[in-house]
């Protein structure tokens, strides 16, 4: 399992190891002990909840250590002006009249509900290496595409103030 990851991807989930580690694991540990010394385990639902919320915790941990671990790390050679991955863009679709804003991100981050597009996806694919001004087809189909214009390409990410788990 080859995932394809950029160095802020990797950044990113260490990050988030970190502060599972750090920060959420003692508190599930205490939350366990406060639930255990509530009395017969056999009927105490606090200690089951607390004790799923630790599991959920160190699964993830795992989960991100081996992402990590089996990455194959992108780099992206586009230049400042270029669409490449992590770069917000704005297109004008011109089939809606309309203007969308969008970040290409690697297949492991996409989320197309919160404008996070795969360099893999037809329109990643399509856009990838164009600039401001450029009229690209994204070509969805053997039987259908459409056109967008570049508006504008921005280094800075849509999710800066987010959480960490967009992986």
């Amino acid at each position: 399992m080859n995932n394809e990851l950029t160095r802020k991807d990797i950044e990113d989930m260490e990050k988030e190891i970190e502060y599972r580690k750090c920060v959420v694991r003692p508190e599930l540990l205490e939350h366990v002990k406060e639930a255990r010394s509530l009395g017969d385990l056999s009927e105490n639902f606090e200690y089951y909840a607390a004790k799923k919320e630790k599991n959920k915790n160190e699964s993830r941990i795992r989960y991100l250590e081996r992402m990590i671990r089996t990455a194959q790390v992108l780099d992206d050679e586009s230049g400042d002006d270029e669409v490449g991955i992590n770069k917000t863009i704005t297109v004008y679709v011109e089939e809606d009249d309309v203007e969308e804003v969008y970040k290409i991100v690697t297949t492991v981050r996409e989320d197309s509900l919160h404008g996070l597009v795969s360099n893999e996806s037809p329109m990643g694919r399509a856009l990838m290496g164009h600039k401001v001004g450029d009229r690209v087809e994204i070509s969805v189909s053997k039987d259908y595409s459409y056109f967008v214009t570049i508006r504008k390409i921005d280094n800075s990410t849509i999710d800066e103030a987010g959480e960490l788990r967009n992986f």
